[in-house]
């Protein structure tokens, strides 16, 4: 049902991991509504595209910002 991947980053410092989601034609608009938004309060994902195919099924990319953490010196 879904897929994560990281792309390059596109802006400088900024890198995004991106995930695929296929919904098929028997889930209503209201139920795709609820389910992307769980995953973005509880996984921290954003919308990126949304795209319905010619036989309904809606293909869904997520993205989220990966924070890297930096090593810090302490003497």
């Amino acid at each position: 049902m879904s897929r994560a991947h990281r792309r390059p980053p596109t802006t400088r410092g900024v890198e995004w991991e991106f995930q695929k989601v296929t919904f098929s034609r028997e889930f209503p608009r209201g139920v795709v509504t609820k389910l992307l938004g769980e995953r973005a309060e509880h996984g921290g994902w954003e919308l990126d595209r949304v795209r319905i195919g010619p036989d309904g099924t809606r293909r869904v990319v997520l993205r989220r910002k990966i924070i890297r953490q930096r090593l810090t010196l302490s003497m």
